[in-house]
């Protein structure tokens, strides 16, 4: 029996997708969430064998949530869900630690069989998809060579934030002030090369694969 989560926010699409998945013998939906911030909270609590994640969701992107799920839970594994077969999305939902994508518009046979195939070890995805992601092995050198320029406190800091911490939560557990937080972050940004938080975890997220 293979256990399915849905994060996705259209309703009438998330209910019909859990009546599918009761008819099936060999899978069951266990849980559905209409936002990644539901998902990070309950996810860890009720594991799925895989979680199908659609790309567009209110507040935080599906994404997003890919990269603080497979920080925290390197195993899961985690399918997209798209209207569209959008390369760059796809690409940064691999580069998240999605372990392949479907178009909504697939048949319920193929969607399935995609699940089926994650499950055994696969990714289903395709050929040029395939090919960005094997270009990418040379940008996850990259930030596994910039994430081990980060001090212990910078990694512990870094750490927190990808498993969705706040800022306060991070400084409480750490024993250190929220100003400190806020230091080390900025040393973060300036040794990883980035922007903003969600680029300081996907980076995180590469070098611990």
């Amino acid at each position: 029996m293979i256990k399915v989560s849905i994060v996705e926010d259209d309703t009438q699409l998330r209910e019909t997708m859990m009546r599918y998945f009761a008819g099936q013998v060999d899978f069951e939906c266990i849980s559905t969430y209409p936002n990644a911030e539901i998902a990070i909270e309950e996810i860890p609590k009720n594991p799925p064998d895989v979680v199908l994640m659609d790309i567009n969701l209110p507040g935080m992107s599906g994404i997003d949530c890919v990269a603080i799920l497979h920080a925290a839970m390197p195993s899961l594994k985690i399918l997209m869900l798209t209207v569209f077969e959008d390369s760059e999305q796809v690409f940064k939902s691999l580069s998240a630690g999605a372990f392949g994508y479907l178009v909504k518009s697939n048949r319920p046979a193929k969607i399935l069989q995609a699940i089926r195939e994650v499950f055994e070890g696969g990714s289903p995805m395709s050929g040029h998809i395939a090919r960005m992601v094997v270009k990418s092995f040379e940008s996850r050198a990259v930030a596994a060579q910039e994430t081990d320029s980060l001090a212990p406190r910078e990694l512990e800091v870094l750490h927190g934030l990808s498993c969705g911490q706040p800022y306060k939560q991070i400084a409480a557990e750490l024993g250190i002030s929220l100003s400190t937080v806020r230091t080390y972050i900025q040393r973060i940004y300036e040794k990883l090369h980035v922007h903003s938080q969600t680029e300081a975890v996907m980076k995180y997220a590469r070098r611990r694969e």
